[in-house]
């Protein structure tokens, strides 16, 4: 028979192998406060959807530097819209818009941040970006995607030991087609853009948040850089709505057609158009 001294030793050996890991402290106070909802910065006296630069109106606006080809491809677009189709704005057909439209921030964004990962979650046709920020590389063989994949990495740039930017690389390969704006204001259809962003808070006004994103994409003639902006909803109880593109879309794309559904029947978008094909359906004599 066990002495008490043995059983008591044997004990303490199980419950100390058994007991968990300390867990790892991890200090917020080093990153910047960035709790809350975030939306676009409204820009007063622009028309319409704002665009990839807050400052210009979308489309032909953006004054984007597009070589001669795309910008053929955005006139395409357009003139496609202006006779009741979707053109190059994937968004209306419920598709995500990917990057970099996904961070207008037509819905609302929410940063939360981990040691290794800061999320980005969107309440809008995109959800979710992931920014890996463990030091990771560059992984081979990824899938293609519309948000792409992202590294990050955070900068103490005034040396005060709290971080001050966030800074970011997004490559593909990403889905498509993308387009910066509603227009269809076209990004290349190769899809190999990258992205490169500096995201901070404003030094005067801790509410206002900014993404300085410089786009490298074979449809544009240089670099295009824009400073994005959002501003935080002031209300520490905010209300986070739902949204699915589809749950109200009427569009309806069949093949290379949309068609527009209005009190349960397909209707046509554009003079002349012809009827999709309906060679499995029954035909009425």
């Amino acid at each position: 028979m066990l002495s008490r001294v043995r059983v008591a030793a044997i004990a303490l050996a199980l419950a100390s192998s058994a007991a968990p890991a300390p867990a790892q402290i991890f200090d917020y106070g080093i990153y910047p406060d960035l709790r809350g909802q975030w939306r676009r910065f409204i820009v007063p006296g622009i028309p319409g959807q704002q665009g990839h630069d807050q400052t210009k109106p979308n489309g032909p606006g953006q004054q984007a530097p597009l070589t001669p080809e795309y910008q053929a491809v955005l006139q395409a677009s357009m003139m496609d819209q202006a006779k009741g189709g979707l053109g190059n704005a994937s968004t209306a057909r419920c598709l995500p818009a990917g990057m970099p439209h996904m961070m207008m921030a037509f819905g609302p964004q929410e940063y939360v941040i981990t040691p290794d990962t800061t999320y980005i979650l969107i309440d809008w046709d995109d959800h979710t970006r992931r920014i890996f920020t463990d030091g990771r590389e560059w992984p081979s063989g990824l899938e293609a995607s519309w948000s792409g994949y992202s590294i990050g990495k955070w900068i103490d740039e005034d040396g005060d030991g709290r971080y001050d930017v966030l800074e970011v690389e997004t490559r593909g390969p990403f889905k498509g087609p993308r387009a910066y704006d509603t227009t269809g204001l076209p990004l290349h259809f190769d899809n190999e853009s990258v992205f490169k962003e500096r995201i901070y808070l404003d030094k005067a006004d801790p509410n206002i948040l900014h993404n300085e994103m410089t786009v490298i994409d074979h449809a544009l003639t240089r670099p295009w850089t824009v400073d994005k902006r959002y501003r935080r909803n002031p209300n520490l109880r905010v209300q986070w709505t739902e949204y699915y593109c589809g749950e109200n879309n009427a569009q309806v794309v069949i093949g290379n057609e949309n068609y527009f559904l209005a009190d349960g029947y397909l209707m046509p978008v554009r003079k002349g158009q012809k009827p999709p094909d309906l060679r499995y359906f029954e035909q009425a004599r």
